[in-house]
């Protein structure tokens, strides 16, 4: 008992006059004594970001607002702290928590979120079983589970379904309550199960009414307490030769809502689809997925679209010092002329929960459906960077970006969206030594990002994001 309150203690004796690496020492410790054993830590992250003229949640569609709105510059800071906690109890066992907030300062204009502590919410709360049965005599080999609040992000490997529960938070978090099982059969074939729920209002949380107005979470369009979004499926993962293979079958429900006096039908997508990845040789892949959703709304509407990925993926992983790299494809989202007058189109692509920035920071704010809700777009790109040293990369992303249907919401005449640049340099700024049980670490990097829009959008005024962040684990 008294090995468990040392630890527990542990991360706040960091925040005196304990280095890190005798934090580290003194929370292990307590691993050795048992059955159970406990861990904490921490983390914070600091970041700047500055946007201007990007296309800002649109008009038509959820928002029901006719034209685009331009955003003005915006320059603020935001500091995230998180903390954490674990128990393991033997070799299967393991509960883990964690506290997050996210608090803004802006250095141009006001924000909302100016005080600290604005909202602290429980970030990750979930029971995890890993290797279960695993010596029993039985048709699987296996079994793991996990109940609970737990990241969403790039679940399964599925870039383009799961990234975040929580698109409307900004960047605070990308959590989902669920429950996951994972069967065994062998080392490479898999079948995953889940069921999820998105509220549209935090309900584990510590903070004002005010900062509970303030936060939607599913980022769907108006802001009230109705936009709950919850699914469930299955994903089966294996591999022949040099193939890896998934098929999955996965259904999203979005609840009906209200703004300004109008009710939003509720929405029922049902996905099919599949993710192949050839692996040619050690370094070079082509990944394609292919992927189709039908379903209905609260109209009795059908619903029907598609979304198709082909890939390259190449990397010198062989190379001693600099190991260059490049990745491309062709990301199709079908979209719909109706947009505007049908609360985003019975054919446009439903983004699941695909909402996050691998196709870019700035223009998650302009999909013009709503914050990450990615749809209706053709967008070619082409990356290409190198890891120069341990844990340094840069890396430069372009390629241009059309509509797939021709729906209006852009404000302009055409279907070529526009052509976005970006480039990113990630870098250590102290590394910990995990041999000698160090976990103190400072890394960060900086982004920057130019947009030049195309006919699509009613302004020809190019836009820009930029942001440095550096983070802290302890």
């Amino acid at each position: 008992m008294k090995a468990l309150i040392l630890a527990a203690l542990a991360p706040i004796a960091a925040v005196g006059s304990e280095s890190p690496k005798a934090v580290a020492e003194s929370v292990d410790a307590a691993d050795e004594t048992g059955v159970f054993s406990f861990d904490a830590g921490a983390d914070l992250r600091i970041r700047q970001e500055i946007m201007h003229n990007v296309p800002q949640l649109p008009g038509g569609g959820m928002i029901s607002r006719p034209g685009v709105s331009r955003a003005k510059t915006k320059n603020q800071m935001r500091f995230r702290p998180r903390v954490w906690a674990e128990v393991k109890a033997g070799d299967h066992w393991r509960l883990y928590g964690r506290l997050n907030d996210e608090f803004r300062a802006g250095l141009v204009q006001p924000t909302h979120a100016t005080t600290w502590p604005g909202e602290v919410v429980v970030d990750n709360l979930y029971l995890e079983g890993m290797g279960l049965f695993d010596d029993a005599t039985s048709w699987f080999d296996s079994l793991d589970v996990w109940v609970g609040r737990q990241d969403l992000y790039r679940l399964y490997g599925l870039d383009h379904i799961f990234v975040d529960g929580t698109a409307g938070d900004g960047s605070r978090s990308t959590y989902a309550d669920m429950v996951r099982l994972a069967l065994h059969f062998d080392e490479v074939t898999r079948l995953d199960v889940f069921a999820l729920l998105n509220k549209d209002r935090e309900y584990m949380r510590l903070g004002t009414h005010r900062s509970y107005e303030a936060t939607q979470l599913t980022g769907l369009g108006g802001n009230d307490t109705e936009m709950d979004d919850w699914g469930f499926g299955a994903v089966f993962s294996s591999a022949v030769e040099a193939l890896d293979y998934q098929l999955f079958a996965i259904q999203k429900n979005t609840a009906s809502f209200h703004r300004r006096g109008e009710k939003h039908p509720r929405r029922q997508v049902n996905l099919l689809g599949t993710k192949l990845v050839p692996h040619w040789t050690s370094n070079f892949s082509t990944p394609i997925e292919l992927m189709t959703q039908v379903g209905e709304n609260g109209a009795d509407e059908s619903l029907s679209a598609w979304a198709a990925y082909a890939g390259v993926s190449w990397k010198d992983k062989d190379a001693k010092g600099w190991k260059p790299f490049f990745d491309g494809g062709l990301l199709a989202l079908s979209g719909d002329k109706d947009a505007a007058d049908e609360d985003g189109g019975r054919h446009g692509w439903d983004p699941m929960w695909y909402r996050g920035v691998d196709d870019s920071e700035m223009m998650l704010y302009g999909t013009t459906y709503g914050v990450g809700w990615w749809s209706n777009m053709y967008n070619l790109k082409g990356v290409a960077g190198v890891e120069f040293a341990p844990h340094h990369s840069a890396r430069l992303m372009a390629g241009p970006m059309f509509a797939q249907e021709k729906d209006g919401l852009g404000g302009g005449s055409g279907m070529y969206k526009g052509f976005l640049t970006q480039a990113r340099y990630d870098f250590p700024l102290w590394s910990a030594d995990r041999d000698k049980g160090e976990r103190f670490e400072i890394f960060g990097h900086i982004l920057a990002e130019w947009f030049n829009p195309g006919d699509y959008f009613d302004t020809d005024k190019p836009a820009y994001f930029v942001r440095w962040q550096i983070d802290f684990k302890f």
